[in-house]
């Protein structure tokens, strides 16, 4: 899949997400909905906003790190987008069910951090590695 599809793809379904919450929002009422409105609500909240987060952080990445290939960015903005979301949705669902205690983001803040940072060093150790491979067979040469 080319970069010029993938974004407008993507581009297409955030747009079909903010719909579909935009939808769920005004023409679904809460109290006769039942659990079905809820999922509906936040599955299309947390789609929709994963999409925007991910467009906005790889066209944040490609203007900032222009000399890097753009199709390296969409990985690591799918990812942190995710979380991203994930920070946005779950403490509203747990509002809506009456057990959010603000201690809970702070502990989710922690977890998403710690996940993203053991990605990352992963990452790290796997260049590094492949530095190291490359600079053995440079030197063999």
């Amino acid at each position: 899949m080319t970069l010029k599809r993938y974004i407008g793809i993507m581009s297409l379904t955030t747009v079909l997400c903010w719909s579909a919450w935009l939808c769920v929002l005004f023409y679904i009422d809460p109290s006769e909905g039942g659990p079905l409105a809820f999922v509906l609500f936040f599955l299309a909240l947390f789609f929709a906003t994963w999409g925007t987060a991910s467009l906005l952080g790889f066209t944040f990445r490609f203007l900032v790190f222009r000399k890097s290939p753009a199709f390296q960015h969409v990985g690591v903005s799918l990812r942190q987008a995710l979380w991203f979301s994930l920070l946005i949705v779950l403490p509203l669902i747990l509002v809506a069910q009456k057990l959010f205690l603000w201690w809970m983001s702070i502990l989710l803040v922690i977890f998403v951090c710690a996940i993203e940072g053991f990605i990352i060093s992963r990452q790290l150790q796997q260049r590094t590695r492949i530095q190291h491979i490359y600079d053995n067979e440079t030197e063999a040469q």
